[in-house]
Order: C-alpha cells, then structure tokens, then sequence
C-alpha cells in the first residue's frame, strides 16, 4: 500500500475515534433521552450532527427513539435517522464489504444485523411504523426503505430470525 494511502486510512481511523470521543462528551451526564431538544440532537457532537453514526449499539438502540420523535415532530434539519435504519438493511448496499482491509469479509448486512440484534420485538414493530412513516411522509429514499423493511425489519418485529 503507497504512504499516502496509508496516511489517509490513518487519518480516517483519528477522525473515527475522535469523532467517538466528542459524541461520548457530549453525551456525558445525559441520561435521561427524553430531556435532549431537538436542536442538541440535531446538532450533537458540537455541531457536527453525526452521534447516530459514532455510538456504541447500546447507546444507539437508547437515544433512537428520541430522534425518532424529533424526526416525526419535524424538528430535524441537520440529521437523518432513517438513514442507520435502511442503510446496510437495503438491496444495494447489503452486500457491500465495510472496510475489507480491517474487517475483511464483513458486509454492511452483518455489521447492521450485529447493530440491531439486542432490539425487541416491540422496538423493531416502533422502527417498522417510523419507517413506514417516513416513506410515506416524502418521496425520499421510498425504494431504499422499503428494501429495508422488507429485508429486516418486519421480518425481525415479526419475531423471525435474520440471518
């Protein structure tokens, strides 16, 4: 591998882990998602608007469904939590490998599987109906949604195993 190219696989892995370290000080002392505004949210970590990106899969499944709410209150600019919910989950990018050099065969499918195995039933029937929502609310991502949808998530809230 050239040096620069190793230099930007590095410089991506900082940005990854500082960008875990500001979403973790933001979130610091916040325990209670249902006290978090919709402009914190949307703006979280120090305005980047990316903590659904960078926390932990407990972290993720216990602030979600504040973002949700946002989300269908319309107090959402910035962030987009349809996106965790399809992305990896859809046709086109299922089988896509994350980062063969550091995970190897790892697709977005195993990652995101991975990510939403510790849902229950009733929080995965909560993403169906928000997914369904937010397909039917606008004319974006409609197809990647309901791949979706059909690939995992109803399937998941109807207590079926993914595999």
């Amino acid at each position: 591998m050239p040096s620069n190219t190793r230099a930007t696989a590095a410089s991506a892995e900082v940005m990854k882990e500082m960008s875990r370290f500001l979403v973790e000080q933001e979130f610091a002392g916040r325990t209670d998602r249902w006290e978090l505004s919709p402009e914190f949210l949307d703006q979280a970590p120090d305005g980047f608007a990316s903590a659904l990106s960078f926390f932990s899969d407990d972290a993720f499944r216990y602030y979600l469904p504040a973002y949700l709410i946002a989300d269908i209150d319309n107090k959402l600019e910035c962030v987009t939590p349809q996106f965790h919910l399809y992305h990896g989950l859809d046709d086109r990018t299922r089988s896509e490998r994350i980062n063969p050099r550091r995970y190897g065969t790892q697709t977005w499918w195993d990652c995101m599987c991975a990510k939403f195995q510790s849902f229950t039933r009733e929080q995965a029937d909560a993403v169906v109906q928000y997914l369904e929502w937010r397909r039917d609310s606008d004319n974006l991502d409609v197809t990647v949604i309901e791949q979706a949808l059909t690939n995992y998530w109803r399937p998941r809230a109807a207590g079926q195993d993914i595999a």
